[in-house]
C-alpha cells in the first residue's frame, strides 16, 4: 500500500504527538515509507540501521500501525527494510538514470544493479524457492586474512567455471565453522558471481530449515514431484547449515536421492554446516560420507589484522571514518565473532548519527559494555556445578557426594562433561572439584554423555541449554 504525502506528513504529526518530541526524533522521523516492495495492507519503511530497525521493531510497530490506521482509515501492516543514506541516494540517481534500460540484458542489468548497491537477486532468479541473497555478500566485500584465504580461494575458483558442463574440481564443496565466520558470505558470493557471468545458471540458495519445511509442504499437499522437479533440475544447489537435517529421517533422505541425482549429472552442490562432515551429529554414515566426497574446508576465527580490516570496509560502507584507536579497541575485545563485531559497529554508528556524536573509545566502552561482560565472562567450575545442581533440582552437596543413584549420578556426569568442554581445567582437576574423584571417573563420564548425545534428544536439548545459560555473564 502506498502512502501519499499528506498522510505521510499528518502520520509523522500524529507519532509525534504520541511518543514525545525526543523519542520522535530519535527513531521515528528517521524513518521514510518505501515507494517499492508494498504490497496490498502493508507499508513498508525504510530504515537506516540494522540496529534502528530492531529496536523500531520491539518499541514502535504497534504504534505506526496504529498511527496508518488514524490517517488512511485502514488496517495495515508494517514491514521494514535497512537501506543506508548512500543507497537511497543511489536509488534516487538510478531512478533518472537513462541509461539503465529495460532492455539491457539480465547479466548486464545484475551488474548494473549491484554497482549501483540495489542488485536484487529475487529479480534475477537465484531465489527461486530458496532465501533471497544479500547484495552486500560479494567477493568484493569480503575481507580475505589468513584464517579464510583458503576457502576464499577454492570458492573464486568454482565461481569462475563457466562452462556448465565442466567437470566440477571440488563437489561438493563443503564450508564448515562457528558462527558469522564469514560461511553464508562465502556462499552468496558464489551465487552472485555465477549469476552476473553466468545468467543462464539456474542456481537454487536455501537454508537446511527451509529445505526440510519445502519437502514436508509437499507431502502434506502430495505433491512430492514438483519439489523433486525443483530441487532436481538446478546447476547449483546451495544449502546453508546442513547440520538442521541432523535427526530429521525423512528430510535426509530425500536430501540424499536429490544429493546423488545431481552429483551423478555433473551439477555443483555447495553447503556449510557448523562442524566438518565427519563430526555432525545424528545425520545418516551414507550421507555423512558423501558430503566429505569433494573439498571441505574450515574457516577460522579472524586475526587482529583482519578483524580490524573488516571494521574499516565496514565503516566505509556505511560512510564513516572510524578512528584507527577504535578500530583497534573492537578487534581487541571482540575476537570470535564477525557478525557480533560488525554488530556493534552498527550500534556504535547508529548511536552517533542519532546524537551527533563522534565514536570514541569511551563511547564503545559504554555503549557496548553489555557484549564485553559476555566476552569477559568464564566460566567456573563451581559455577557449573551449580547451574547443573539447580536445572536438576539437586543440592549443590549431591555433585560432591558419594550417592549414585541415576537421578544423582547422571546430573553429575553432565556436569563433568559440561566442566571438560567449557573450562581449561584438566581431568584430575576436575574430579578433585567433583569430591575428590578420581581422573577415570571424570574420563568415563565424559565418555558416557559423548555416547549418549548421539541417540538421546532429550539430552541433547538439556546440554544446549545448560550451555546458553553458562554462556550468560553473572549478575
Amino acid at each position: 500500500m502506498q502512502v501519499t504525502t499528506q498522510q505521510w506528513n499528518d502520520l509523522q504529526n500524529w507519532l509525534q504527538n504520541e511518543v514525545g518530541e525526543d523519542n520522535f526524533c530519535s527513531w521515528l522521523q528517521p524513518l521514510r515509507p518505501s515507494e517499492e516492495n508494498n504490497s496490498a495492507g502493508e507499508v513498508t519503511f525504510i530504515v537506516p540501521t540494522t540496529f534502528m530497525r530492531d529496536w523500531v521493531v520491539r518499541h514502535y510497530s504497534e504504534i505506526l500501525k496504529r498511527g496508518l490506521q488514524e490517517v488512511t482509515d485502514k488496517t495495515c501492516d508494517v514491514s521494514y527494510i535497512v537501506k543506508s543514506a548512500v543507497d537511497a541516494q543511489r536509488y534516487l540517481a538510478k531512478k533518472n538514470d537513462k541509461n539503465i534500460t529495460s532492455s539491457a540484458n539480465p547479466a548486464q542489468k545484475a551488474l548494473n544493479q549491484q554497482k549501483n548497491g540495489l542488485y536484487n537477486p529475487s529479480e534475477t532468479g537465484i531465489m527461486s524457492q530458496g532465501n533471497p541473497v544479500d547484495p552486500r555478500f560479494t567477493f568484493d566485500n569480503f575481507i580475505v586474512g589468513h584464517s579464510n584465504e583458503f576457502a576464499f580461494q577454492a570458492a573464486r575458483r568454482i565461481a569462475e567455471v563457466s562452462d556448465l558442463s565442466e567437470v566440477k574440481v571440488y563437489n561438493p564443496f563443503f564450508i564448515y565453522g562457528g558462527v558469522g565466520l564469514g560461511k553464508t558470505h562465502l556462499m552468496q558470493a558464489i551465487a552472485h558471481y555465477m549469476f552476473i557471468n553466468n545468467p543462464k545458471a539456474k542456481i537454487l540458495y536455501i537454508s537446511a530449515e527451509k529445505f526440510m519445511n519445502h519437502f514436508i509442504s509437499s507431502l502434506k499437499n502430495k505433491n512430492i514431484h514438483s519439489f523433486k522437479q525443483a530441487f532436481r533440475t538446478v546447476d547449483i544447489l546451495m544449502v546453508d547449515d546442513i547440520q538442521f537435517l541432523g535427526g530429521k529421517d525423512s528430510t535426509q533422505e530425500e536430501f540424499f536421492h536429490t544429493f546423488d541425482t545431481l552429483i551423478s549429472e555433473g551439477k555443483q552442490i555447495i553447503l556449510t554446516a557448523d562442524k566438518s562432515p565427519n563430526e555432525l551429529k545424528n545425520i545418516e554414515e551414507r550421507l555423512r560420507s558423501r558430503l566429505g566426497w569433494g573439498l571441505a574446508t574450515e574457516m577460522h576465527p579472524p586475526s587482529l589484522e583482519t578483524r580490524i580490516a573488516i571494521l574499516e570496509k565496514k565503516s566505509q560502507a556505511l560512510g564513516i571514518e572510524l578512528n584507527r584507536d577504535v578500530s583497534m579497541f573492537l578487534a581487541d575485545r571482540i575476537s570470535s565473532n564477525v557478525r557480533e563485531l560488525e554488530g556493534a559497529l552498527n550500534r556504535l554508528v547508529a548511536h552517533s548519527t542519532l546524537i551527533q556524536q563522534a565514536i570514541t573509545v569511551e563511547t564503545a566502552q559504554d555503549l557496548l559494555k553489555d557484549l564485553f561482560r559476555s566476552y569477559n565472562h568464564v566460566v567456573t567450575l563451581e559455577e557449573i556445578q551449580k547451574k547443573v545442581a539447580n536445572y536438576y533440582n539437586l543440592r549443590i552437596g549431591d555433585m560432591h557426594s558419594v550417592k549414585r543413584t541415576k537421578a544423582i549420578a547422571r546430573p553429575r556426569q553432565i556436569a563433568m562433561y559440561l566442566s571438560k568442554q567449557l573450562t581449561t581445567n584438566s581431568y584430575p582437576e576436575i574430579g578433585k572439584s567433583f569430591g575428590g574423584r578420581d581422573h577415570t571417573t571424570v574420563m568415563h563420564a565424559v565418555k558416557t554423555i559423548n555416547k549418549l548425545l548421539k541417540t538421546d534428544s532429550s539430552l541433547q536439548e538439556d546440554i544446549q541449554l545448560l550451555e546458553k545459560l553458562l554462556s550468560m555473564p553473572q549478575n
